[in-house]
């Protein structure tokens, strides 16, 4: 039997294979549990792992410049919506999406999948310029972060690194940034701080109403395959998308089965209500698989690359992912 490496972080519907409760054919998997910090800067790097979780704007970027050591397969082990992930000073008097341009605005990379998800939301939800925005990186709670790829972003879009001792969230205390885009909130508004706060509060009935009408649940990253490892053993994707599946069925099944129990068997006061909310609003199989059931985010998504000046051309869905999940 052949040993492989696979590397992602331990997501209910990723849990199955981690644990051996589904196995790949031929194959023993070398499972190593790691957080995305810790895997894209690898994925993009050193591709150390024959398969891995990845970046899914790192991926499209490199894919549109012949670079990526690895081929997707369109399984979203991370998906979110993003109407929540802006956090705004308060005393910066934005009260609205629109007051977003021609603001500084911290986001720990340009390139990371849940920027592009966002300034793309506000473009097409509510009419802003993302060019007119004046981005600033670094780590979001911690200093230091940095873009994982090599950007080529024209000039009129104002883009800099705060000073690497300084973090985004000492940056918006300090009155050097006017809002935060970003997945995790900055310590400040973890803290309860006032100073801080969403711009989209509460964000998830934004969120359901844009799902009943584009029927888009960002994707956020995706598995892929490293292309000399497919060479060597070339039904390995279509092989890792069925587990893939397999495993995700299980976790779908434990969710509901957890969520229509007697006994309330997770830390969540209301997991109830809100497994009812995402069936009542995306139907029972809400976290699907594949180019089928995903149509509208993939074309979101790549158009958004696009012009967002990420990728120099408009890449296709079908161009994303290895012919044999398509």
């Amino acid at each position: 039997m052949t040993d492989l490496t696979l590397a992602c972080w331990d997501y209910d519907r990723a849990m199955p294979i981690l644990d051996g409760s589904v196995t790949l054919n031929n194959f023993k998997l070398n499972c190593h549990i790691e957080p995305p910090g810790v895997l894209f800067p690898l994925a993009v790097t050193e591709a150390p792992f024959d398969i891995t979780e990845l970046s899914f704007a790192s991926y499209v970027i490199q894919l549109s410049r012949d670079e990526c050591p690895y081929i997707g397969l369109p399984i979203f082990l991370s998906r979110a919506f993003r109407h929540g992930a802006i956090y705004i000073r308060k005393a910066s008097q934005i009260t609205s999406p629109k007051d977003l341009e021609g603001r500084v605005v911290g986001v720990p990379e340009y390139a990371m999948t849940l920027a592009v998800w966002v300034r793309g939301i506000l473009s097409d939800e509510y009419g802003i310029d993302t060019d007119k925005l004046k981005y600033r990186t670094g780590g979001l709670n911690e200093p230091g972060r940095t873009e994982r790829i090599n950007l080529n972003i024209p000039s009129h879009v104002e883009l800099e690194e705060l000073d690497p001792s300084v973090s985004l969230n000492e940056a918006i205390l300090d009155g050097r940034l006017d809002a935060i885009i970003s997945p995790a909130p900055p310590q400040s508004f973890s803290d309860g701080d006032g100073r801080v706060i969403r711009l989209i509060d509460p964000a998830g009935p934004v969120e359901r109403e844009y799902f009943k009408r584009t029927k888009i649940f960002p994707p956020m990253h995706i598995i892929g395959i490293k292309k000399t490892t497919i060479q060597k053993y070339p039904s390995l994707p279509d092989d890792v998308y069925k587990l893939f599946l397999d495993a995700r069925k299980i976790a779908m099944e434990r969710v509901k089965e957890v969520a229509q129990s007697s006994a309330n068997r997770e830390m969540s006061p209301w997991y109830s209500e809100a497994y009812e909310y995402a069936v009542s609003t995306m139907g029972a199989d809400y976290w699907t698989y594949g180019l089928d059931n995903n149509s509208a985010d993939l074309q979101a998504f790549c158009r958004y690359c696009y012009s967002q000046h990420l990728t120099s051309k408009l890449m296709s869905p079908f161009e994303l992912f290895h012919p044999k999940t398509n």
